[in-house]
């Protein structure tokens, strides 16, 4: 077990372990930390805790300090800093006429570089435009292509369920998200109802996907054949979210709302094959 802090570098970024280095730290607070690419300040998300090595990748850097009036101030400076040399890099851009848009810029702490977010198609050659801002803020300029689905992190914005991006909320990583998961979430195949504002399919398909499965497991699909005390019948309709089935009788009658836990499974889906005993299902 190994002594770790947590902090993020973003507020929608993901988390860092860092060696506390004896310094106690609450939520909340502002540190100053050693990273690869020099002195940079977090935010603490998690406090003072033991984690196993398994999950540490080792050396751990470490807490310098708790950040200061005069860290803070630098802080606020490098984002007033950071607008600027986003609106003079748009301009540029456009004097250059080159194939991207600018998503962020990020100065570090102590000012020695300056990183620009970008988005394009394809690749940019951007060597004059990095030598025309070099000479403009006279430091370091590091320029960084990024994807659609980076870039709905950074900017943030409304997902077509009226919330906030998950992504730009609590998604620490982006995991592969696939067809087949809206298929088996019962979803429009439609690529406008299923993918996001970045146009990517939605991030909620695959953190999702574990509860359907589950769910799915347990419902008579459409085309089961079970027993009601209505009697046995043919399954037209389901909702794994809510239970409920809806089980024709006869081949005339109008189907009967009933919830799977009142239902015994005879066979699943279109195979009349009996389903099996309890004692003979796997674990």
């Amino acid at each position: 077990m190994t002594e770790v802090i947590s902090v993020k570098f973003k507020t929608d970024g993901r988390a860092y372990f860092f060696d506390p280095a004896g310094i106690t730290a609450n939520v909340g607070d502002i540190v100053v930390v050693e990273t690869s690419r020099g002195v940079e300040c977090a935010t603490v998300c998690e406090g003072v805790k033991q984690v196993d090595d398994i999950k540490i990748v080792k050396p751990l850097k470490k807490v310098l300090r708790l950040a200061d009036s005069v860290d803070k101030r630098k802080m606020e400076e490098n984002r007033k800093k950071a607008d600027e040399a986003f609106k003079l890099c748009e301009k540029k851009i456009l004097e250059h006429r080159l194939d991207m848009k600018l998503v962020d810029v990020e100065y570090a702490f102590d000012g020695t570089k300056i990183l620009f977010y970008f988005t394009s198609d394809g690749r940019v050659d951007f060597r004059d435009l990095v030598k025309d801002l070099a000479s403009s803020f006279h430091t370091r300029i590091e320029l960084r292509q990024i994807g659609v689905r980076d870039e709905a992190k950074m900017l943030g914005g409304l997902g077509i369920c009226g919330q906030p991006f998950c992504c730009a909320r609590f998604l620490d990583d982006f995991q592969p998200v696939s067809i087949k998961m809206a298929k088996e979430q019962g979803l429009s195949l439609n690529p406008t109802k299923i993918s996001g504002s970045c146009g990517r399919l939605m991030c909620c398909l695959k953190y999702e996907q574990e509860a359907y499965e589950y769910l799915n497991s347990i419902t008579p699909p459409v085309g089961s054949y079970v027993k009601t005390v209505s009697g046995n019948g043919t399954v037209v309709d389901e909702n794994p979210l809510t239970g409920n089935l809806y089980v024709r009788i006869g081949e005339d009658a109008a189907p009967i709302k009933v919830h799977r836990s009142e239902v015994e499974l005879l066979s699943r889906g279109k195979n009349k094959k009996p389903a099996p005993k309890p004692e003979e299902q796997e674990i």
